[in-house]
């Protein structure tokens, strides 16, 4: 056998190497652990399931998959002096912003890709069910749907339960009226102005506004808890409508509060905008090849305790908190003030925000999270998967516990060994770089987990 020399590997594609010449991988694959999820999901499922659900491949054979129709071309409608973001969405447009991902930006969310591949790599197929305890903005249920999951998200906060809900719904609900607000753009301003309260520009959430309550608004919202098709569809056109122009709305003037580059109803005109662009373009997809969504269930609840029968699950996937990282509360102070939610008062339910010095928060969560993954082994099926995506800050860590930096154990290690005490056994570790809030947190690592039995 010829020896290869140095000019025969250098030319050589070591995606070639990795997958067969008619399985074509996005190229934009840059991280050691994409690649990995790739490999896996090349490994797992079939050419037909790879067109429907890949979650890094472009092209099976001569088709083009399900998720390169559904993110190319402009990922987001933005405006012209927004170099910046729209550098990135350009540069992630196979990774997040597609579909309804991108109503509302909300820190520390998932890359939808990622989920899309690790939902892909735990097996679970259309029409089984999948948890995520802290669903936040709510990328795994959204991603479950378009994939033909279905899921139930819970989460402490009432603006996350509202926020998933609307964006679920902004999927599939008609966007003719959304539409003709948009053309009485400034009336409606005015409208949601009187009723939820004026954003304080520049005053990055100051709080100093009369909250209001949502049983006051013009339409009030369905119970999130119940099936919501089975009202007519004229009321359940109205009342999508309005929650979709109410985020709009609350996505405007919390930005308001952040800069003063744009005027509130300027600031209202462009987000409303590109709402109804990014809902249209999954919406075209799904109209001209129709594939079956999975169905989402939206709860407003405590991650330490399902609303969930033992072993009901298919599979579980979540992101605890950045604990030391991100305050979420202060970073929604404009849209609780505006539910008439205390602050304080969700901050002593949330895990990773009770206590007021960091020991108090670190011995909470460490409790907390215990509680979390004894829930998970009860209402995970034998034989299932069980992924949490965690930061950590080793750093941080050594002052609470005394113990050097390079000797403390992280908190994925925390957690792993937790799991272990509920029969959740570890049986994959990545880890990936964090972008965007480096000073605090690096990296952070995906633990997949199966329950014994």
């Amino acid at each position: 056998m010829k020896r290869q020399t140095s000019q025969d590997i250098l030319a050589e594609d070591f995606r070639n190497l990795l997958f067969p010449l008619h399985r074509r991988p996005f190229p934009d694959l840059d991280d050691t652990y994409e690649l990995e999820l790739a490999f896996y999901e090349h490994r797992l499922l079939t050419d037909d399931e790879l067109l429907g659900n890949g979650a890094y491949f472009a092209q099976v054979g001569a088709d083009w998959t399900r998720h390169y129709r559904i993110c190319t071309g402009d990922a987001l409608k933005l405006p012209d002096d927004s170099s910046r973001l729209k550098s990135f969405f350009i540069r992630n447009i196979f990774r997040t912003g597609y579909a309804t991902h991108g109503l509302f930006p909300y820190r520390g969310k998932f890359h939808p890709q990622m989920i899309k591949a690790l939902l892909n790599i735990m097996g679970l197929k259309p029409g089984q069910t999948v948890l995520d305890p802290m669903m936040g903005s709510g990328t795994t249920l959204i991603e479950a749907s378009i994939m033909g999951i279905n899921s139930v998200g819970i989460d402490a906060s009432p603006f996350c339960r509202f926020m998933t809900q609307t964006k679920i719904d902004a999927l599939t609900m008609s966007l003719k009226r959304a539409h003709g607000a948009l053309v009485n753009h400034q009336e409606v301003f005015s409208y949601f102005q009187s009723k939820v309260g004026a954003p304080i520009v520049g005053s990055k959430s100051s709080g100093k506004r009369i909250s209001k309550d949502l049983d006051r608004l013009m339409e009030p919202p369905a119970d999130y808890n119940t099936p919501q098709r089975s009202q007519s569809l004229q009321r359940q056109d109205t009342i999508d409508t309005y929650h979709f122009l109410l985020l709009a709305y609350l996505d405007s003037a919390g930005y308001a509060e952040r800069s003063q580059r744009k005027t509130p109803l300027a600031q209202f005109r462009v987000v409303l905008e590109r709402y109804l662009f990014v809902a249209e373009k999954f919406q075209k997809i799904l109209h001209e090849s129709p594939w079956l969504l999975g169905a989402a269930k939206v709860i407003e609840g405590d991650a330490r305790s399902f609303p969930l029968e033992n072993a009901s699950i298919d599979g579980i996937i979540f992101s605890p908190p950045y604990s030391f990282a991100i305050d979420y509360l202060a970073n929604d102070a404009f849209h609780l003030h505006f539910m008439g939610i205390e602050e304080e008062t969700l901050r002593n339910k949330m895990i990773g925000l009770r206590g007021r010095t960091l020991a108090d928060k670190f011995g909470y969560y460490d409790e907390d999270m215990g509680s979390v993954l004894s829930e998970c082994g009860r209402v995970l099926k034998p034989g299932k998967f069980c992924t949490v995506i965690i930061g950590t800050n080793n750093n941080q860590l050594s002052k609470v516990l005394g113990v050097p930096p390079d000797e403390v154990a992280g908190l994925h290690e925390r957690l792993q060994e937790k799991g272990a005490n509920y029969g959740l056994r570890i049986v994959k570790s990545m880890s990936r770089p964090i972008t965007g809030i480096a000073n605090t947190m690096r990296r952070e690592y995906i633990l997949v987990f199966q329950r014994g039995g």
